[in-house]
């Protein structure tokens, strides 16, 4: 049952990333800004073709959407199979990689569709800007919080019961 759920929250998560980057696409102009909440909050359509943070964004080399995709592959297959491998005493981890895995998968659909990926939520503070993300970015960042959270709590570890000989 477990198993489902996590399941359904990377097919949410991925699913809700694409329909508000559909979203973004038909309704905005490539760099065009709304102000959400003045000095602090804007809606920015920007295409990403590097990976997290920006990395690699400028840098041109041939074949570059093919090797951010193929690294965006190999990342959601790793995170795969760790989670696969994880027992499900570690909940808070389990959870996490879910939101990981969903936002690593609403991201490569865009790279592998496009050679980029649509970010548009820009938060900023008077002159200094982060850098824009989107669904996917924030449920990976709500994920790897959770992966953190998980390895500050005590675990009951679960042990066989061996019956000693009896003696008669």
């Amino acid at each position: 049952m477990k198993f489902r759920l996590e399941l359904a929250v990377v097919a949410l998560v991925a699913i809700l990333d694409q329909f508000t980057k559909l979203l973004v696409v038909a309704e905005m102009e490539l760099y065009q800004t709304i102000p959400v909440v003045p000095g602090l909050l804007n809606l920015t359509h920007i295409r990403n073709s590097g990976v997290a943070f920006g990395l690699f964004n400028a840098a041109e080399f041939a074949y570059k959407p093919l090797v951010m995709t193929l690294v965006a592959l190999a990342a959601l297959v790793g995170v795969g199979l760790y989670a696969s491998q994880l027992p499900t005493a570690h909940k808070w981890a389990r959870a996490g990689l879910a939101l990981i895995l969903g936002g690593a998968a609403g991201n490569l659909v865009d790279r592998a569709r496009q050679g980029y990926v649509v970010d548009f939520v820009d938060v900023y503070w008077k002159g200094w800007h982060f850098w824009a993300f989107n669904v996917a970015d924030a449920a990976i960042s709500v994920g790897v919080g959770l992966l953190i959270i998980d390895l500050f709590r005590p675990v009951a570890e679960v042990r066989p019961v061996v019956e000693e000989p009896r003696v008669s």
